[in-house]
């Protein structure tokens, strides 16, 4: 649906499905980097327990001991062996769903910490542990249940635009303090 509808004319959409693979998402997500060099990455899952769109925060490195649709789950249990605990993105979270919510959009718009333990997660801390914090991740409820496709489709394309706005002025802020 958002690759129906776009973003603004400055930004270039690529769209990509993910398998819920741990290895496929080992091996996808820094080929991805590498291939576009984005300025952000945003990744989309389903939730089955989600009644809202979720922006997620945080990324969490270990934990991880369900079975992906391989039956293949890692050893360790981790994402990247030695990688912190947890990894926050770089985008003000708060300010995005605030903003957005504020747009009167027909979807309610809520912020979490924790994006389960499973393959959403593990791609989550993968993408941020691989972009230093430049990932996002949203956490979207099944079709219908309650919103439409294109509702859905509106709202990540709200979200990923304030997403760009908050992180360019996060970075004119940072290059503003190390031309002093």
């Amino acid at each position: 649906e958002l690759e129906k509808l776009g973003l603004r004319d400055d930004v270039d959409l690529h769209v990509y499905e993910v398998p819920v693979e741990y290895q496929t998402v080992q091996r996808l997500i820094p080929a991805l980097w590498k291939k576009h060099s984005p300025q952000l990455v945003v990744h989309v899952g389903v939730s089955g327990m989600a009644t809202t769109v979720t922006l997620e925060k945080r990324g969490h490195n270990v934990g991880y001991k369900g079975l992906d649709n391989c039956r293949f789950c890692p050893g360790s249990q981790c994402c990247v062996e030695g990688g912190p605990e947890c990894i926050d993105s770089i985008i003000d979270m708060d300010t995005v769903c605030k903003r957005v919510s504020a747009l009167g959009l027909d979807v309610t718009v809520t912020i979490s910490k924790d994006a389960g333990r499973y393959l959403c997660d593990f791609t989550y801390y993968t993408s941020l542990y691989q972009s230093r914090g430049r990932s996002a991740f949203v956490h979207v409820p099944p079709l219908g249940k309650p919103y439409s496709a294109e509702q859905l489709g509106r709202a990540l394309q709200a979200i990923i635009e304030e997403m760009l706005d908050v992180l360019e002025h996060s970075e004119d802020k940072i290059n503003c303090q190390h031309e002093h």
